[in-house]
């Protein structure tokens, strides 16, 4: 079973005042959660780990967006830091998929926007910012199945402990965290919070500041 940082359920995060917070950002901030530096010696680890699994053969990187571009991006620099200084290298090609969900009929339905056909046969290694309930990311990996991968793994950067959870964890997991509400990272609330470096605990107000009636993927 896959193992990340686990972060307890009373830990508070840090002073964001000790940490460089954009000023249009600082009065909607709690704490600072998890700080960038931490989050990128992380991030190399796990890129680590997936070369000793993956690395024997071409690999397909398929970003979740828009969440995962950011921790994609450092992933992937960490992989070809990797695959230029490592006794040995494989190709890695990338592409993106953006999964939509809709919440105003009676059940719940996703959409799906990306061409999967393409990774038919292929060594795939889907890539995701955070997992909650992990429904939207069974419907994803439901669909990777129908277009026939050689091998499917899954890394997230973050899941969340969360009473509702099917019990779902992906293969690689960068932290395992309490059920706060986090942004930063490119993590977002309704589109905001995206150019914000460390990953922060957003205040119950900033909540009715920034909301709209877009539905955040689970």
């Amino acid at each position: 079973m896959a193992h990340g940082l686990q972060i307890k359920d009373e830990e508070s995060g840090y002073n964001k005042n000790l940490f460089c917070i954009p000023k249009h950002y600082e009065e909607d901030l709690e704490r600072v959660f998890i700080p960038h530096g931490v989050i990128l010696d992380r991030t190399e680890r796990l890129a680590r780990d997936i070369m000793q699994d993956m690395g024997n053969h071409h690999i397909v990187a398929l970003c979740v967006l828009k969440g995962g571009y950011k921790f994609f991006a450092d992933l992937l620099d960490h992989i070809k830091a990797l695959n230029q200084n490592g006794d040995k290298s494989v190709p890695i090609t990338v592409d993106f998929v953006r999964i939509k969900s809709y919440c105003d009929t009676p059940t719940e339905k996703m959409s799906i926007v990306g061409e999967l056909s393409t990774l038919n046969g292929k060594n795939v290694l889907v890539v995701e910012d955070i997992i909650k309930t992990g429904r939207t990311m069974k419907a994803l990996l439901s669909e990777l199945k129908d277009n026939e991968p050689k091998m499917v793994k899954v890394v997230s950067l973050l899941i969340k402990r969360i009473y509702r959870s099917p019990g779902y964890r992906p293969d690689y997991i960068g932290f395992e965290i309490p059920d706060k509400f986090v942004v930063g990272y490119a993590l977002d609330y309704n589109e905001y919070f995206r150019d914000l470096n460390h990953i922060c605990i957003l205040k119950e107000r900033a909540k009715e500041k920034y909301k709209s009636n877009v539905r955040l993927l689970e």
